[in-house]
């Protein structure tokens, strides 16, 4: 039975996820960000007091913190206030603004049984425990930002300050509580803060500070029971407030088979690395809306399958209208790729003509994807040439044969020598606003990505990410 405080909050983020219009998502020296991607399910330890940087951003040494995968995403580790505590959440490509739970007792996530079911919901920050939090002032950029489509009142006033501190610009209250919306539903609500961000350096005992970090200290979410960073090219972004907007950063994500295993890691690179020396990728330039200027768009061109003929794409995935309206969303937190229609039962079809195993009908009414089949599994090992490959084509000639097992994937253990495989791409649904396709996550598995802010650009090369996080010394395998 719902509670009334629950009905309560419910309608308040219901109004909220109507009403808020947020949007989701030379010469120098090497300076760069490396933050370790991990596959685990233990908890993560605060940096130690140790040697400190105390360069601009723009001036930062490498560093380097863990970040493990779960069900539907990868996590990172920040370690916010004084003394520094350890918040795991989402790495978001197809957002701006990073944020914590807040009050482990306070806070209060609806619709998020399932997580709790399967124990994937986050520590809560405290910001009662740090010496160095503090609220965000309604006069900052920051604020500004994230109520820049909420109405047309000034910040300030919408605080509640005075005209004559509004006239001299001197209203230091604190920034409006906000509300923050996301793709599938999901909705965030609380308050900027200002604190301490404590990132290890790639040398070991080596940390660097970067104070007055603003995030949102979150009360109450509606399936958002986890935290979220922000790499999108926002000024609130993680990449921005760090110093590297103009830079880049890069990302190798580990396999799922590796879910949940703590000895292995991979590397999420941030700045001059991230972009240098990367001549053996192929780049496919990011497209610009006009509207979302924050989110990275790439275009596709045609989509093959084994040595079918390549199918050809809609105008709106290779291109972005004046109304915003097409192109790729390449967005680290949507876990499978969507295709809008015909596109993608056009892919179904090619698919189903040259696979020639029998179909798992009742696996397809469980999940709900729509092409299963049951693949033969010699000795109960699987055996990923059995099924044909998918090349994605994009912009520039740029061709990306998706890994074995980025595509098709079993659901459960060999049985009777077979196994059942689904295909993990989906239906675009958004009636025709928006992207018109979107990269997920699954989709990059096993590629090293290249987000090329500098140039504009997205580049891609398949490979092993688990040996090559072992060649770079960040784990044993």
């Amino acid at each position: 039975m719902v509670t009334i405080p629950t009905f309560l909050l419910f309608l308040l983020l219901l109004t909220a996820m109507l009403n808020s219009n947020q949007t989701l998502a030379r010469p120098s020296s090497l300076n760069s960000v490396v933050l370790g991607m991990k596959h685990s399910s233990t908890s993560l330890p605060s940096p130690k007091p140790s040697r400190k940087s105390s360069k601009r951003p723009s001036e930062a040494e490498d560093m380097m913190e863990p970040l493990r995968e779960v069900r539907d995403g990868y996590l990172i580790s920040l370690n916010f206030g004084t003394p520094p505590q350890a918040i795991q959440v989402y790495m978001d490509t197809g957002s701006d603004l990073t944020w914590v739970p807040c009050g482990n007792l306070s806070f209060d996530c609806i619709g998020c049984d399932e997580y709790r079911n399967n124990k994937l919901t986050a520590n809560a920050f405290s910001p009662s425990s740090s010496s160095s939090s503090g609220r965000d002032l309604c006069g900052s950029s920051f604020c500004i930002d994230i109520h820049s489509s909420d109405n047309s009142f000034d910040t300030c006033t919408i605080a509640g300050c005075s005209l004559v501190t509004l006239l001299k610009t001197t209203c230091s209250r604190p920034c409006p509580s906000f509300a923050y919306n996301y793709g599938a539903a999901g909705v965030v609500t609380g308050a900027l803060t200002r604190d301490t961000l404590t990132v290890h350096g790639n040398s070991p005992g080596v940390t660097r500070e970067i104070p007055k970090f603003c995030f949102g200290c979150v009360g109450s979410t509606y399936k958002e029971p986890i935290g979220i960073a922000g790499f999108g090219k926002g000024g609130l972004s993680l990449p921005s407030q760090l110093g590297f907007l103009q830079k880049g950063f890069s990302h190798c994500f580990l396999a799922f088979k590796f879910a949940n295993n703590p000895n292995i890691s991979s590397p999420l690179v941030i700045g001059d690395v991230a972009i240098s020396s990367k001549d053996y990728l192929q780049f496919t330039p990011m497209l610009k809306s006009p509207m979302y200027p924050n989110f990275y768009y790439i275009g596709l061109e045609e989509i093959s399958v084994g040595n079918a003929s390549a199918i050809k794409v809609p105008q709106n995935l290779r291109e972005i209208d004046w109304k915003s309206n097409g192109g790729m969303l390449i967005d680290s937190g949507t876990t499978y790729s969507h295709l809008p229609e015909p596109l993608y039962s056009q892919l179904l079809s090619v698919l189903q003509s040259v696979i020639s195993y029998p179909r798992a009908t009742d696996m397809e009414m469980r999940t709900g994807f729509d092409l299963c089949y049951k693949v033969p599994c010699t000795n109960n090992n699987f055996m990923d040439d059995l099924l044909p490959s998918i090349t994605f084509h994009f912009l520039n000639n740029v061709s990306l044969v998706l890994p074995r097992g980025n595509h098709f994937y079993a659901m459960g253990a060999p049985s009777n020598s077979t196994v059942v495989k689904c295909l993990l791409i989906q239906s675009m649904d958004d009636g025709g606003y928006g992207p018109a396709g979107v990269f997920g996550s699954f989709q990059q598995q096993n590629v090293e990505v290249v987000y090329d802010l500098e140039k504009g650009r997205v580049g891609f090369q398949p490979r092993d990410c688990a040996l090559a996080a072992a060649a770079q010394g960040l784990h044993k395998i």
